[in-house]
């Protein structure tokens, strides 16, 4: 896996808009297409994709700590918000694209510094217009659970969405 280190290295959008989602997060896991910069910056990575579900894997440091210590919320919600959207990107067809919209965290407990977690991002529904998922943040050594989240996504046919002109 590599990573986008500038603008130029990340995937422009009309070479994107010839890939189903599905086939783009495959590039990205198989290596192929760069991994966006934000999962290299904070300590997580592409881990497995199929269809209607991706797993991120990663490692919080002291790096993605608040002032008290502990693991910023802020880490859990990027890496569910990656998981989820991501997991309806897999089912976004060829000339399509997505945004979220909102999405919802729970923290359930605290994830200890240097435990490797498993965030699994699952497409409940993947419309035209719409996307709904769901995720959990796992540790992979105990399946110990540490968060949950869910999120709603914007599909835009980018052919033919006026809000993509």
């Amino acid at each position: 896996m590599f990573y986008a280190k500038s603008p130029a290295d990340l995937v422009q959008p009309a070479e994107a808009m010839e890939m189903s989602g599905l086939e783009f997060m495959r590039g990205i896991v198989e290596g192929r297409l760069p991994a966006p910069p934000i999962s290299r910056v904070l300590g997580y990575r592409l881990h497995a994709v199929e269809d209607g579900r991706v797993v991120f894997r990663g490692t919080p440091t002291f790096d993605v700590t608040n002032p008290m210590g502990t693991v910023h919320g802020g880490w859990y919600g990027t890496l569910l918000d990656s998981a989820m959207a991501c997991a309806v990107m897999t089912r976004v067809p060829k000339g399509s694209a997505y945004t979220t919209l909102e999405y919802k965290v729970n923290i359930i407990r605290p994830i200890p510094l240097g435990t490797e977690v498993d965030c699994i991002g699952i497409s409940d529904h993947t419309g035209r217009s719409t996307g709904v998922a769901h995720g959990e943040i796992r540790g992979v050594q105990d399946d110990r659970l540490y968060a949950t989240g869910s999120t709603t996504c914007i599909v835009m046919d980018m052919k033919t969405d006026r809000r993509t002109r």
